[in-house]
């Protein structure tokens, strides 16, 4: 009896230290998974606090002179030459007629953008009838105005620590007293091209790149890597060259992105002679990188396929096409789907093959097809990260913002497509 009380006893403190550990290992977990948590929301903070102003842009009204005159001084009127950025310096100066110097004029005019003059132009071009009267329109300010405007510059600092001079944010204060001074939403942020110029710089043409460098990814990585899985599972003999295979395989969704952009180098551009910085390039590199994670995942969605549906075929008299493609594919296509977003999702997000094989050149035009040079978003993200002005800051996260809300729609988009398409057994 005194035995088995012992054991007990020893049984009891054994299970007590067991649970212990097991309640220490679950605080452990829960303190990473706290502390992962603290450290996302701070990361989503910063960089919706950075970026959210981007998506606003300060504009000022203008009494602007439409008349040929003001137009065009020394002769005729030609709206290819018209002197459109001297009518904004004119209603500017109107508003501020006690500016006489050369030097404060100047910087009088670097209170709106030099967009404001091209803006005139294509009113004018829209509508003619406006030709020889007198318009009020809503110009944007330059970049250091809008940053002074968002309260991004402390105008209590020293003057020679800030790009607008204690003139300027006089001048800009007595716009906003007399109300010609708004924040409108940034259209241009989506609907221009990139430009050195922070209040023009926008993400339309790196946008529309990496959409035409993922229409050219899923179109050769989706059926090569969905065939080359089916041969590998459901044709091929199990012998020491599909080991080596596998392998191979296995390690190129290993190798480091960088290592596909010095291949797509040698191979695509300098031995194929493809256009330097083209989406045709940049998808094709895109492909190399996501075609062992597409092959992986749909291998892994075959193998999930339960063996007596095979069996179950067999039995019936279908052969081996015909178990594959009536049987094992409608039911491992949800995976293989799946497997195809969350590698095109990887694929928006490198920049680094995409820099070796040239697309990290400063591109205006919006690309109108696959051999038009373009860049990408993760590029133009680097790119407007290295520039030097503070404009590009905001815009730098803005960007940042809009591909992780594709990303997290590409990967909404793999979750309810397995859902729809998942299959019970």
């Amino acid at each position: 009896m005194k035995d088995a009380n012992s054991t007990r006893m020893k049984v009891e403190a054994g299970l007590q230290r067991r649970r212990r550990k097991e309640r220490v290992f679950q605080l452990i977990g829960l303190l990473a998974t706290a502390v992962g948590i603290v450290f996302l929301g701070v990361f989503f903070f910063s960089l919706i606090k950075q970026g959210a102003s981007a998506f606003e842009q300060t504009h000022v009204r203008l009494d602007v002179e439409m008349s040929s005159e003001a137009l065009a001084p020394d002769g005729e009127l030609d709206l290819i030459y018209a002197d459109f950025d001297g009518v904004i310096r004119s209603a500017l100066r109107n508003l501020f007629p006690d500016v006489t110097g050369r030097g404060d004029r100047r910087e009088l005019n670097q209170l709106v953008s030099i967009a404001a003059g091209y803006q005139v132009r294509d009113m004018l071009v829209e509508d003619p009838d406006l030709l020889g009267g007198k318009a009020t329109i809503w110009v944007p300010t330059s970049a250091n105005v809008d940053m002074l405007v968002k309260g991004k510059i402390d105008p209590g600092i020293d003057e020679a620590m800030r790009p607008v001079s204690n003139q300027q944010i006089r001048w800009v204060d007595q716009l906003e007293t007399e109300g010609r001074i708004e924040t409108r939403f940034n259209t241009a942020l989506f609907t221009n091209g990139d430009s050195r110029e922070p209040e023009l710089a926008g993400i339309k043409g790196a946008l529309m790149g990496s959409v035409y460098m993922l229409l050219v990814t899923v179109a050769l990585a989706f059926p090569i890597g969905v065939a080359a899985a089916i041969y590998l599972e459901e044709f091929a003999p199990k012998n020491r060259w599909a080991d080596l295979i596998e392998v191979n395989i296995n390690n190129l969704a290993a190798v480091p992105s960088i290592v596909f952009g010095l291949l797509g180098l040698a191979v695509f551009i300098n031995w194929m002679g493809l256009p330097r910085s083209a989406p045709l390039v940049g998808g094709l590199v895109l492909s190399l990188l996501t075609l062992p994670v597409i092959i992986i995942a749909s291998r892994a969605a075959i193998q999930a396929v339960p063996p007596s549906i095979r069996q179950a075929a067999f039995g019936l008299g279908a052969s081996r096409m015909q178990v594959v493609f009536h049987h094992i594919m409608p039911l491992a296509l949800p995976g293989m789907l799946t497997g195809t977003i969350i590698g095109m999702s990887r694929a928006l997000g490198e920049s680094a093959p995409l820099l070796m094989i040239g697309m990290v050149a400063f591109i205006v035009d919006v690309p109108g097809g696959f051999t038009d040079p373009a860049t990408a978003l993760p590029v133009q993200v680097f790119l407007w990260a290295d520039s030097p002005e503070r404009a590009f800051a905001e815009r730098t996260s803005a960007a940042i913002i809009v591909l992780l809300g594709f990303l997290l729609l590409m990967n909404l988009t793999a979750v309810i497509i397995r859902k729809r398409m998942e299959r019970k057994w």
